[in-house]
């Protein structure tokens, strides 16, 4: 049977391996990525299966892991790049983008960088300091990135072969929350017939509301949606599921109909993609809304201790909160 149930984990292992034997210029590099299969088992057996050529075991050093890729990219290989945590990814952070966002913009493109940057971000796992940030907004903010998240097993699957793929370079931003959660994934169908990786979409049809969200969140807005639905109140979700570019079209669609939205992020609030999205749907349909684009977002503050983290997460109640002052306008 072609479908089968795995975790999103499971999903980009898969997926990467798939990578890995369609184009043998395909390359894995990371901290512990080889032997160990990375933190979080992301690319477990992959080294066994491919060799220590092809999933190779880095120093403790982002920035020359995004060095060492931009140079392999440079010459027709495409590295992905772990970066074993969010939090570590800062040190890398001048070369991601002063090089590889502007690289091909600077060649006029002569010079193209096929390279992926797999970042697992946000919280939820009472992780220690610099374990829990979620710094989307930094990179797709910059021109030259593409900045795209899954949110389901069946995403990650097709999305992480999707970017290696792309010749642009990509962050590919992994919810490391939901690393464990299960769904069906097709294994067999071929990549042509995957959801294109640049376009959001509709995860739960409703006609009441409409909520964006991203990675992490999609699964608290579809419980908050389910949890609507007892008082009578139906949700629409929509994943975004790519950052840069935004794909609003499917969000601008239901907004109409809906007249209501509500966009959640782990994300601070204070210029956070939120931000963004709320000034976009205010503009393009500000004759369909019945209130204002209301966010629910993590704090401006930094990542708190773990014991206290779930206080700083949007959960279900918040969300359902923003909903219902979506409705006393």
């Amino acid at each position: 049977m072609a479908t089968e149930t795995l975790t999103l984990g499971k999903a980009l292992n898969a997926g990467l391996r798939r990578a890995l034997e369609h184009d043998q210029k395909v390359v894995i590099m990371g901290e512990d990525v080889g032997k160990l299969g990375g933190v979080f088992r992301i690319t477990d057996g992959l080294q066994k299966d491919f060799g220590d050529q092809r999933v190779i075991d880095t120093p403790l050093a982002e920035s020359g892991i995004i060095g060492t890729a931009v140079g392999l990219a440079i010459r027709g290989f495409r590295p992905v790049c772990e970066i074993q945590f969010d939090g570590f990814v800062y040190p890398a952070y001048d070369q991601i983008v002063s090089q590889v966002a502007k690289m091909h913009y600077r060649s006029q493109g002569k010079v193209r960088i096929p390279m992926v940057i797999r970042i697992p971000y946000g919280g939820g796992i009472g992780a220690v300091e610099h374990h829990s940030e979620s710094p989307e907004a930094y990179f797709a903010h910059t021109a030259g990135l593409k900045v795209v998240t899954c949110a389901n097993p069946q995403d990650a699957y097709w999305m992480i072969q999707q970017a290696v793929a792309s010749d642009d370079p990509i962050v590919f931003l992994e919810p490391k929350r939901r690393y464990w959660e299960k769904g069906p994934v097709d294994l067999a169908a071929p990549l042509s017939a995957a959801y294109p990786l640049h376009s959001a979409r509709v995860a739960r049809a409703g006609t009441d509301a409409t909520v964006l969200a991203y990675g992490p969140m999609v699964r608290t807005c579809l419980d908050a949606a389910a949890a609507a639905a007892e008082d009578g109140r139906e949700l629409e979700v929509v994943d975004l599921r790519t950052l840069s570019p935004l794909d609003l079209t499917a969000v601008y669609e239901s907004v109409r109909r809906t007249g209501r939205c509500v966009v959640v992020h782990e994300a601070p609030g204070n210029l956070g993609l939120g931000a963004e999205i709320a000034a976009r749907v205010t503009e393009e349909c500000f004759y369909s809304l019945e209130a204002p684009v209301l966010r629910v977002t993590g704090f401006d503050t930094p990542y708190p201790a773990s014991r206290v983290e779930e206080e700083y997460l949007p959960d279900l109640d918040r969300v359902l909160d923003a909903v219902d002052r979506a409705f006393g306008w």
